[in-house]
């Protein structure tokens, strides 16, 4: 996965091959083994391009590092003793980014800032909308059927 990300965009098979074989021995097998694994998982997306697949993450670094953490949490046992371990072995300043999550979704706002019902700080839904229907430039937004 940390080599698809370091692509800026989609990447095939004999991409990463290439970049792999310079690095140590390694079958082109292995490696589209892989990648079919990971799409079939759906942590890659893929695209047909000629012969050859095209493939693209289907979440950032941090998406995929949080759905792992959520696997292992789930699959451990005592939540709380898990999240105890867990928390006792972060540095200074991981714990000081978890304070401050937990400060920020227990305010009801996500880390991109949107509130937990879809809107930004400034009352306006993601769209624009405000809350009421109305667009920020005020106009009203009709939203009877048609």
């Amino acid at each position: 996965m940390q080599m698809v990300w370091d692509h800026d965009g989609p990447v095939t098979v004999r991409d990463l091959f290439s970049e792999l074989s310079g690095e140590r021995e390694i079958a082109y097998t292995t490696v589209m083994s892989t990648m079919d694994n990971l799409h079939r998982k759906g942590w890659l997306a893929r695209t047909k391009a000629g012969k050859a697949y095209r493939y693209t993450p289907t979440a950032s670094r941090e998406e995929y590092s949080a759905r792992l953490m959520a696997e292992a949490l789930a699959g451990g046992g005592d939540t709380e003793a898990v999240l105890s371990h867990f928390v006792a072995q972060i540095d200074g300043q991981e714990s000081e980014a978890l304070r401050s999550v937990l400060l920020r979704l227990a305010d009801g706002r996500l880390a991109d800032g949107r509130l937990a019902d879809g809107r930004l700080a400034d009352g306006r839904l993601a769209d624009g909308r405000l809350a009421d229907g109305r667009l920020a430039d005020r106009r009203l937004v009709d939203r009877r059927p048609q």
